[in-house]
């Protein structure tokens, strides 16, 4: 498993010789750096998942469709290529997926916001408790990866047409924090209840970072599930049954 930075993306590739298995492409939220995504990256391209992080697009999000459009057109087309968002990057790769036509197999959305409106402002401590639990999270993003104060800012207003939910043709992933303060679960669960093909995973006292809090494990191997189902079949048929006993 190797890094590799370019142009300001941060690549995680599968350990040699191992296949690739698929390709992943992290939208970060606001504030926040590629380098918040090295713990989620590492985890992954271990299953043989290659993990690309791109810029913000709250950054710029002209920059944040080229990468993206630039990785789709190199991705190996014969495996899975996934489209993760976490909180206003979850926003904006909706949005990408509802207004053009989809080269990339599916989403997996984290901490989804789905009102243009931020919640109030915090203090920074009260800001960590929104974001994340996680001692190990915490300090990363305390010294260096997070700008504070961005998690309040207003998104843009063309990322939340009426119409997304329903015009997202791809199976899509939700993966939210039931205690997440900055988007509640419930506004979050009628969202996905609108998308054509839509799961959504509740993470059990996790706030609006459930990517990168304290049951970051777990939500990986969620992931790792949903992907290799992907690559099992469009009709995403369940591997892993619970028998009756």
């Amino acid at each position: 498993m190797t890094l590799a930075q370019s142009d300001a993306i941060l690549t995680w590739t599968e350990p040699d010789p191992v296949p690739l298995r698929g390709t992943l492409i992290v939208l970060p939220g606001r504030g926040e750096s590629p380098q918040v995504y090295e713990r989620f990256g590492r985890r992954l391209a271990t299953d043989a998942y290659r993990v690309h992080v791109v810029e913000a697009p709250t950054d710029a999000a002209a920059i944040t469709r080229d990468q993206v459009d630039g990785l789709l057109a190199t991705a190996d087309p014969e495996r899975p290529v996934v489209l993760v968002g976490a909180d206003a990057g979850a926003a904006y790769a909706a949005h990408l997926a509802a207004t053009t036509p989809a080269p990339f197999t599916a989403l997996v959305l984290a901490g989804l916001p789905v009102t243009v409106s931020a919640a109030p402002a915090r203090s920074w401590d009260d800001e960590l408790d929104a974001r994340s639990s996680c001692p190990t999270h915490r300090a990363r993003i305390s010294r260096a990866g997070v700008r504070p104060a961005e998690l309040f800012a207003d998104l843009p207003a063309e990322w939340f047409d009426a119409t997304t939910p329903e015009r997202i043709s791809v199976p899509v992933l939700g993966i939210h924090g039931r205690a997440d303060p900055i988007s509640p679960v419930d506004e979050a669960l009628a969202w996905y209840a609108r998308v054509p093909r839509a799961e959504l995973i509740g993470i059990a006292g996790a706030p609006h970072d459930a990517l990168n809090d304290q049951t970051h494990r777990t939500v990986a191997a969620s992931i790792v599930l949903f992907l290799e189902r992907l690559r099992a079949g469009g009709d995403l048929a369940p591997i892993a049954i619970a028998e009756t006993l």
